[in-house]
């Protein structure tokens, strides 16, 4: 899918136009007035609202929402257990590399652990990142500790290969990297509209190395059980769900 425009909802006021336009502009693309939609053969469109971004296409819809994050913290404060804030292990002033932002949902759960930290995160599809970045900086929400770690994230728009090879040793406190399964779990509904839009890059031992320089404490890495991460790439401890697959892999700086 490449071929897009911008737009915005039906009815819009002066401000979002402008947003829109801009928006146009910013992603090398041109503004289409709603009522004109119907003329164009896009792939996809984005959709400036009154308070919020979304890309649109035949058959689906993408837009930030916490949920996932919010869904993780209610059952944290219920007792149960989180294998990612586990091996995570935070004192609350770490600064954590995000290498493959998507959603933000896990970076979202980790700000909210780090009062005294942040967390940096990195997209590499320019589509993803500013769906979600307009979302991290204006969702509204009355939830306290959401609206504390939303504000403890910055987003970049970067590849992570590039990226963790120009930093500087030691740049952070851990580096967490969460690339695209190689199994799809499509009963995962909030990671379904990000797949066409998705970097689907893989993790080899040279970038486990980069990241190792540039992490003071530990690298983490998200896989599936399914698939071969943790059989190319050795780690010291292994901790996840037998119901879900989903593994963390933890490596620690020496």
């Amino acid at each position: 899918m490449k071929n897009f425009v911008v737009t915005t909802s039906h009815k819009p006021d002066k401000e979002q136009i402008m947003k829109a336009q801009e928006l146009a502009e910013s992603l090398g693309t041109i503004y289409v007035p709603r009522k004109r939609l119907k003329e164009t053969n896009v792939d996809f469109y984005y959709v400036v609202e009154r308070n919020r971004l979304s890309i649109k296409w035949p058959g689906g819809e993408f837009f930030f929402h916490p949920s996932s994050a919010v869904l993780r913290m209610r059952n944290i404060k219920s007792g149960q257990k989180d294998y990612l804030i586990e091996v995570l292990q935070p004192k609350g002033n770490e600064i954590v590399l995000d290498t493959t932002f998507g959603l933000g949902g896990e970076a979202i759960l980790m700000a909210a652990f780090l009062p005294e930290g942040k967390v940096v995160g990195l997209e590499g599809s320019i589509h993803i990142y500013t769906v979600v970045k307009y979302g991290i900086e204006h969702f509204e929400t009355d939830v306290k500790w959401l609206k504390e770690a939303l504000k403890r994230i910055e987003l970049y728009y970067a590849n992570f290969k590039d990226y963790i090879r120009k930093q500087p040793a030691e740049s952070f406190d851990v580096v967490y990297c969460d690339p695209m399964f190689e199994n799809p779990v499509y009963e995962s509904s909030a990671m379904n509209p990000l797949r066409p839009f998705a970097v689907y890059d893989t993790v080899d031992e040279e970038d486990v190395r980069e990241m190792l320089r540039i992490a003071r404490k530990k690298v983490i890495l998200k896989s599936h059980v399914k698939d071969s991460l943790f059989k190319r790439i050795k780690v010291d401890e292994l901790k996840g769900s037998k119901k879900s697959g989903v593994v963390y892999g933890v490596i620690y700086k020496r």
